[in-house]
């Protein structure tokens, strides 16, 4: 696979097969290639519930505990008045149109739906990711340059 996408020159290519997932991106500045192996349990579709039973009492220690939300994963607890910008799509998180020029959002400023928050890079296509709700700013989840997810979290906005 990685033969194949240095002979083709695509910036990323991912396979998934049950829980293994293989990625492999080419990255600006750094490695030319980068290879991530990981189970996708926090994909999977939630497992049906159990046929009741004829016995009471607690759960065994081996009931699966609920997964995390993404508030409680980053280490914030949910807080009702906080509205999460999520990504829409799966790329790269710029937090200004240009190197060396201002971001287009800071922290503690106030937004107004269609105020541009920042773009995602996907494909060689920019995207820019605006703000749905008024609020001010309370604070940037993710890193210039990072990569980000389908869904991640990337701006927190307190609704006013």
């Amino acid at each position: 696979m990685i033969n194949l996408a240095a002979e083709t020159g695509i910036a990323e290519l991912e396979v998934q097969r049950g829980d293994n997932r293989v990625r492999i991106r080419r990255a600006s500045f750094a490695a030319p290639q980068e290879i991530v192996l990981a189970p996708t349990a926090y994909a999977a579709a939630p497992a049906p519930a159990p046929a009741p039973t004829a016995v009471t009492g607690p759960p065994p220690a081996s009931s699966p505990q609920p997964i995390p939300t993404v508030e409680t994963q980053q280490g914030k607890p949910a807080d009702p008045g906080l509205v999460l910008v999520k990504s829409p799509i799966v790329g790269t998180f710029y937090e200004s149109p240009s190197p060396g020029s201002p971001p287009f959002v800071r922290v503690g400023e106030r937004v107004q739906p269609g105020k541009v928050l920042c773009i995602i890079e996907s494909m060689k296509l920019m995207n820019e990711i605006e703000a749905e709700t008024s609020g001010i700013l309370e604070s940037k989840l993710v890193m210039n340059g990072q990569p980000v997810e389908y869904g991640e979290a990337l701006f927190a906005v307190r609704s006013i």
